[in-house]
């Protein structure tokens, strides 16, 4: 897929998200949590970008920075509204109402984001109501339809959260992230907290509302696996910064950066009883308050060098469409795997 023939919906631009960490009586700050610390990337109308890393690397945080659930520290989120691209950073709580219609979220917890007080009419009709898009009996038949979209009947929006099933509530949270139509869908691991046998029922159903509604998903896992099939691209983020970014295809056959050969390592075999070498990272994840110096993996790389231990490593495209974050990516021989 190239620029040319797609244009870009979403461009983030050096994005950061600082925490600080308060200490004392009077609560002054003696340092910052990096939790994002200068991710840039875009993602094109209709593709899906695949966003990858351990837990804490700073994922969800990009997710609802992008969204504006939480405010950036700094840098620019820009998102095309028409011919023109609107940095969402920069917009006051007044302006950002009317782009929530176009940028809405997949919880995470299909257990704790849905309000178990309300019924399923509700739920999914809160966004309808709140933008005055819907009233009466055409909110009802608006709130049929999304329910049938995702796979459950009308005669469920009566019923309380409590009465279904985890797959169930989730397909219930997608049903309300597509109320009001979006362009943009931030997919917080939305299949992390479901049984294995469900999670490939609810990614069919997150391509299939693609094709039909013409999504685009900026979808975050930390399972390699999960997102093979369902991502045009992915991207390999590691405390708090991507370090590998490509086509899914170019990202599992030919791995630049260490972090993500040892992520595909661990991506289990198709068959029964076959085995992959499982590449084992010493050492704990460093601190996001307290980073070590030049590349941030160094500390676990089997591949250091001293160079990588004082100089922070250029981020640049090493092949068509496929950025890397390393300072010997070029003459590392990295094992990736094959896809189906």
């Amino acid at each position: 897929m190239s620029d040319n023939k797609q244009s870009i919906l979403l461009d983030v631009r050096n994005l950061k998200k600082f925490f600080p960490i308060q200490r004392g009586l009077l609560r002054q700050t003696v340092g910052y949590v990096k939790a994002v610390d200068g991710v840039s990337f875009f993602v094109r109308d209709g593709e899906t970008l695949g966003l990858v890393g351990e837990s804490g690397c700073g994922k969800t945080t990009t997710g609802r920075t992008i969204l504006r659930a939480i405010d950036a520290t700094d840098g620019e989120v820009w998102f095309r509204q028409g011919e023109n691209m609107i940095n969402v950073a920069e917009l006051s709580r007044r302006q950002l109402k009317p782009l929530r219609r176009e940028m809405q979220i997949i919880f995470q917890d299909p257990f704790s984001s849905l309000n178990p007080r309300m019924t399923v009419m509700d739920i999914v009709s809160e966004p309808l109501s709140i933008h005055g898009m819907a009233k009466g009996k055409q909110l009802k038949d608006q709130v049929c339809e999304l329910l049938e979209a995702v796979g459950l009947k009308s005669q469920h929006m009566n019923r309380y959260p409590y009465a279904f099933s985890g797959g169930q509530r989730q397909r219930i949270g997608i049903a309300r992230a597509l109320a009001l139509r979006p362009r943009l869908i931030v997919a917080d691991e939305p299949v992390s907290a479901l049984d294995v046998s469900i999670q490939a029922q609810v990614i069919n159903l997150l391509e299939d509302l693609q094709a039909e509604f013409g999504l685009t998903y900026l979808f975050i896992a930390h399972d390699l696996s999960v997102v093979e099939h369902i991502s045009d691209r992915v991207a390999v983020m590691y405390l708090g910064a991507i370090v590998e970014l490509a086509t899914s295809t170019e990202l599992y056959k030919n791995p630049l950066h260490p972090y993500t050969e040892a992520l595909l390592s661990a991506v289990p075999k198709d068959e029964p009883g076959q085995t992959r070498e499982r590449i084992l990272l010493e050492g704990d994840v460093p601190s996001p308050s307290n980073p070590p110096p030049g590349c941030k993996f160094h500390p676990r790389c089997r591949y250091v060098e001293d160079i990588c231990r004082t100089a922070v490593p250029e981020w640049r495209e090493l092949g068509d469409d496929h950025w890397v974050a390393c300072h010997r990516a070029e003459e590392l021989q990295l094992r990736g795997i094959q896809t189906t």
